[in-house]
Formats: C-alpha cells, sequence, structure tokens
C-alpha cells in the first residue's frame, strides 16, 4: 500500500521521484534510517516505508526538507566529484566553518538550511 493521499499522476510521480532520489542521497552521504528520518521529519518506520515502496512523499514539511536533502547531496556530489567515500567523510568530520559535523548539523532544520546555503556558496563562488 503506497500512502498517498488523492492528488493528480503528476505530483505524486513527483513525489516518487523525490522519494527515491531522498533514500539514493541518504545512502550515498552515510545516513542512517534514523537520521534520514530526523532530517526530513518522519519516523524511522515510515523511512523505512519510503526504502521498501510502501511510502511516497506527497507534499509537505517532509518533501520540502526531503528537496533539501537532494539538494545538499547534489551539491556535495558536484564539489568532491562524485567520490562517495569523500562525501561520505565531509558528512561526519567535524566541520570548522560550520562548527560542527554536517551529518549531525542537518538533523535540524536551521541546520540542514546552513548546510545547503554553506555547501551552493562553496559550489559557485563569485
Amino acid at each position: 500500500m503506497i500512502a498517498v493521499l488523492n492528488r493528480s499522476p503528476a505530483v505524486s510521480d513527483k513525489g516518487q521521484v523525490l522519494t527515491k532520489a531522498t533514500i539514493k542521497a541518504a545512502e550515498r552521504l552515510g545516513l542512517s534510517q534514523k537520521a534520514l528520518g530526523n532530517v526530513i521529519g518522519l519516523s524511522e518506520s515510515v523511512v523505512s516505508r519510503m526504502k521498501s515502496g510502501d511510502y511516497v512523499l506527497g507534499g509537505g514539511k517532509p518533501y520540502e526538507l526531503a528537496a533539501l536533502l537532494v539538494r545538499l547531496y547534489r551539491s556535495l556530489d558536484a564539489i568532491v566529484a562524485g567520490d562517495e567515500i569523500a562525501a561520505r567523510a565531509w558528512m561526519k568530520n567535524h566541520n570548522l566553518a560550520l562548527r560542527g559535523s554536517p551529518a549531525e548539523l542537518i538533523q535540524k532544520i536551521q541546520g540542514l538550511f546552513h548546510v545547503v546555503q554553506y555547501l551552493d556558496t562553496r559550489r559557485a563562488p563569485v
């Protein structure tokens, strides 16, 4: 059973794409299901259902936070030129500029915004 409210096919297709991208990004960044749940504001059991295809992001705050996580992943991936080991190390290690470990910081909304903003400025310096 897929948990999606009655929405148009285009909206549910976007939700399916974002759900899959979110799971893939979390895996490549080395985030556990619990950490991913904290980032997007869903329980670990819902994240497990997302992973199995039984739950699709359908909008609201979890959808928006998941989109930010995917944006974070894409920015970091571009910076490290696709090196998954480097991306995981960057997420795990203390960052002086961010004053903490990105993996821990992103588990709060303000931290997620801050890390995304930091990566955006590093990805496209002016």
